[in-house]
C-alpha cells in the first residue's frame, strides 16, 4: 500500500487548474511483466509520474498516450506485446507477455481517487471491481468502480459482479473476467487489496533499529513495544510508534491489529514468553521468536504445562528460529531475513528461490495460504457483513 499513498499523496498536490492528470492501471497480464495486475502510475501532463506499470521500459510510452487521453476526457485500455522482436518501444524486452493498461483521466475530485483513498485507510483486505469495457447498454464505462457497499440493483451484472468480489477476498487474489448475456458484455477487473502490514516489535534493542528501518521502507507500519523508557529513543526509531508498557510485555496500551506481524526480541525469556502467551490469543498472522530452536521449544512446551492449548494452526503461525536461511549474521542481515520470511507469509508464498519455482513469479502458493487464510477468515467475514 506503501505505493498507493504516494500515488494518492501525488494525486492532492496536483494543481488541476494548471494542468490535467491521468491514472494508468495494469488490469490483465497475459504471459510475464515485471508488474502484476493492479500496479498502477499517476501522471502529469507536465511530464511527472508516480508509481509504475513495469521496470521502466513501459513508463514513457505511457505518458505520451496518456497525454491523449487527459485532453479527451475519454478512458482508454492500450496493450504492450513485449514478446514482439520489433515493437514500436524498439528492441524486444524479453518479458514475453502482453500487459492491458487501463488509462483513466482524472479530475479534481475523481471518484476512483476517492474510493483508493478509502480502500488505503482500511485496514483489512477490500475488494474492488473496476470496469475495463463495457456496451453502451450497461450504463457503465471504463474507470468505474463498485466495491462490496455500492448499490447498483439496476444494473444487471449486480450479482455477477458481487460474487466476483467475493471470490476475490475468499481467493486472495485480482482477476480479469468478462460476463455476457443476451445484451452484450462487459469486462471487470476485479482488485485484492491488502493493507499495509502492522509489523510489532515487542524489544526496544539495538537489532531491533535496523528490523524497524527496513520495515519501514517497504511499507509496513512499525510499532516498538518494550517496559524500558530507555530503549524508546525516537532517534533510534525515528518512523514507529513508540508504545511503553509494564512488565507482562503486553497490556492495555498495546493494539493488535488484524493484520499483523509480530516478532519476539526483548532478549529476556520472561518478557519474550509472556508476550508469546498473549499474542496466541491475538488475531497476529506472524509470530516471530528470535534466538536458538531450543528457546521456542521451551516456550511451547512451558505453554502446554500451563494448560494453554495449542492448536496446529497456532503452531504454524509460530516461526522459530525466525527468518529466512539467506547465512545471515549482522543485525542488519538478520532484519533482511526477518522482513522476506514475513513478507512470503503475507503473500503466501515459500520464500525459495524463484529459479527452482515451478509456476508463474507473480502467483500466490495456495498450500503455503493456509495458515493466512485461517487468522485472517473471521475478520474478512466481519468486513464482508459490516459492509453489507
Amino acid at each position: 500500500m506503501k505505493e498507493l499513498s504516494k500515488i494518492l499523496e501525488a494525486y492532492h498536490k496536483t494543481d488541476f487548474s494548471k494542468q490535467k492528470a491521468a491514472l494508468a492501471t495494469v488490469v490483465r497480464v497475459i504471459g510475464s511483466s515485471y508488474r502484476s495486475p493492479g500496479a498502477r502510475m499517476y501522471l502529469t501532463e507536465d511530464g511527472h509520474w508516480v508509481g509504475s506499470i513495469s521496470g521502466g521500459c513501459l513508463e514513457g510510452d505511457a505518458l505520451r498516450k496518456s497525454r491523449v487521453v487527459m485532453q479527451e476526457g475519454i478512458p482508454k485500455v492500450i496493450t504492450y506485446d513485449t514478446s514482439e522482436e520489433n515493437n514500436s518501444l524498439g528492441a524486444g524486452l524479453g518479458c514475453e507477455g502482453i500487459i492491458h493498461v487501463l488509462l483513466v483521466p482524472l479530475k479534481q475530485e475523481s471518484e476512483i481517487m476517492g474510493q483508493l483513498r478509502w480502500i488505503d485507510y482500511q485496514e483489512k483486505e477490500t475488494a474492488m471491481a473496476t470496469i475495463v469495457q463495457a456496451d453502451s447498454v450497461f450504463g457503465l464505462s471504463p474507470g468505474d468502480q463498485i466495491v462490496l457497499d455500492a448499490d447498483r440493483k439496476s444494473n444487471a451484472f449486480t450479482d455477477a459482479i458481487t460474487d466476483g468480489l467475493e471470490k476475490v477476498l475468499s481467493r486472495r487474489k485480482s482477476f480479469t473476467q468478462n460476463h455476457t448475456n443476451e445484451k452484450g458484455s462487459i469486462e471487470v477487473f476485479y482488485e485484492l487489496f491488502e493493507p499495509s502490514v502492522s509489523l510489532m516489535l515487542f524489544g526496544g534493542g539495538y537489532d531491533a533499529q535496523p528490523l524497524s528501518k527496513l520495515a519501514h521502507e517497504i511499507g509496513f507500519q512499525v510499532s516498538v513495544v518494550d517496559d524500558c523508557v530507555a530503549h524508546l529513543i525516537p532517534a533510534n526509531f525515528p518512523d514507529a510508534a513508540l508504545i511503553g508498557c509494564k512488565s507482562e510485555a503486553i497490556d492495555e496500551n498495546v493494539y493488535i491489529k488484524p493484520y499483523s506481524a509480530a516478532v519476539l526480541m526483548y532478549h529476556s525469556y520472561k518478557y519474550d514468553y509472556n508476550a508469546l502467551k498473549a499474542l496466541i490469543q491475538s488475531s497476529a498472522i506472524y509470530i516471530g521468536i528470535l534466538g536458538p530452536k531450543k528457546k521456542g521449544d521451551k516456550m511451547i512446551d512451558q505453554l502446554r504445562k500451563e494448560g494453554v492449548e495449542l492448536t496446529d494452526f497456532d503452531l504454524k503461525r509460530i516461526h522459530y528460529p525466525i527468518g529466512l536461511d539467506i547465512g545471515a549474521d549482522t543485525p542488519e542481515e538478520i532484519a533482511l531475513s526477518i522482513i522476506a520470511e514475513i513478507k512470503s507469509v503475507f503473500s503466501g508464498r515459500k520464500g525459495g528461490m524463484l529459479r527452482y519455482r515451478g509456476s508463474s513469479i507473480h502467483d500466490k502458493d495456495e498450500k503455503t495460504e493456509e495458515v493466512f487464510k485461517q487468522v485472517y477468515s473471521n475478520e474478512r467475514a466481519m468486513q464482508i457483513s459490516e459492509i453489507e
